[in-house]
């Protein structure tokens, strides 16, 4: 398993929370993701074999949300 930590705008409440994390979720390949709202990241724990850092950034796109790089 690799890990990432990846800087998110937008997020401001547990709603974005809740939309970052379940959308990382639901890609195949994603074991564990865990939004830290005070520091605008999200830390991501997935199979690099099964999915990639643009299908992350798809996917929190397709939340709402912007991710503006890497931690």
């Amino acid at each position: 398993m690799s890990v990432k930590q990846l800087k998110v705008a937008g997020m401001s409440c547990q709603h974005c929370q809740r939309a970052v994390e379940n959308s990382l979720l639901a890609l195949p390949g994603i074991k564990r993701a865990e939004v830290d709202l005070s520091q605008g990241t999200v830390t991501v724990e997935y199979d690099a074999e099964r999915v990639g850092l643009d299908d992350m950034k798809k996917s929190v796109a397709d939340a709402g949300y912007e991710v503006t790089g890497e931690l």
